[in-house]
């Protein structure tokens, strides 16, 4: 994507950011996005099919790079030169959801929240499969029950994080899912053996 193209996408995020933290999911139309963002209906449809499509892109393109094998420094956080194990991997969401509170508390505060839940849990379940999924090979439930059961108690775990105005570190946060998670997954590695 060209530094245009780039410049046009990130004008629709920022338009649709503030409209969430106006009003509800249901009462923003493309038109109220295309008014604020300052683009053509094209353009608009050119990017995103649908308002929903936008909503699950922003869940995207908010986390995408924490699976990505080239990772570089951000402004507050830096994991260029960590591994892709479970911890680094949480602790990298976590600390995104941190950067883009504002955004995020929105987004949860309203009707979209569900829906935005719904991609954001999604994408947590291919994102655990590839970091888990390895274990869960012999446990005596389906693999898919397992990886949902972690993306749900991670999607928990960050509500929780939200109501109680993120008081504590991405660190600490990564401590406390997994001191409930790896008793799972040992349990996994011991019946594998």
């Amino acid at each position: 994507m060209d530094r245009r193209q780039q410049k046009t996408r990130d004008a629709i995020f920022d338009a649709f950011n503030d409209l969430l933290s106006e009003k509800k999911y249901s009462e923003i139309t493309v038109q109220n996005i295309i008014d604020r963002a300052n683009v053509g209906r094209s353009t608009f449809y050119s990017h995103f099919e649908t308002k929903d499509m936008l909503l699950k892109e922003m869940c995207t393109d908010l986390f995408g790079h924490v699976v990505s094998d080239h990772l570089s420094s951000e402004s507050t956080h830096d994991f260029s030169g960590s591994g892709s194990d479970a911890g680094t991997m949480v602790t990298h969401i976590l600390y995104h959801l941190k950067d883009n509170r504002k955004n995020i508390t929105g987004i949860l505060s309203g009707e979209s929240g569900s829906l935005f839940l719904r991609y954001f849990k999604e994408y947590l379940n291919e994102t655990f499969d590839r970091v888990f999924g390895s274990r869960a090979g012999s446990v005596p439930v389906p693999e898919d029950f397992l990886i949902n059961h972690i993306s749900s108690s991670f999607v928990e775990m960050v509500e929780w994080w939200i109501r109680n105005d993120m008081k504590q570190t991405p660190e600490e946060l990564e401590r406390y899912f997994l001191a409930v998670t790896e008793p799972i997954l040992q349990q996994v590695d011991r019946e594998a053996k």
